[in-house]
């Protein structure tokens, strides 16, 4: 099953702009479907902007064998890079920005 994984990341001590807001996705292929309240784990996130990542929603399609996941930060307030930086890390690990 396709999962893929959307993530909206911004700065909370800046004001919003595109190059400190996005909204990211990234697809990966596995059998084990998350479910709400998992923590997820991939090498582009990075301690220094947060904590990790909860599963929010998960909506299945079936026909399409394909999971979407929105993932909802554990922790907000926690900014030790910039956001832009924390995007561009994001986009170097096959996360790919979702056109708004």
């Amino acid at each position: 099953m396709r999962i893929r994984c959307i993530v909206f990341v911004t700065s909370v001590y800046d004001e919003p702009n595109e190059q400190n807001t996005q909204t990211l996705m990234k697809t990966y292929e596995s059998n084990v479907r998350p479910v709400a309240g998992d923590i997820i784990d991939d090498p582009g996130f990075d301690s220094r902007f947060h904590n990790g990542y909860e599963v929010a929603k998960v909506t299945l399609n079936y026909s399409d064998d394909e999971c979407l996941v929105s993932l909802a930060p554990l922790v907000t307030d926690r900014e030790k890079m910039p956001a832009k930086d924390y995007i561009d890390q994001l986009k170097m690990t096959g996360w790919k920005v979702l056109k708004q």
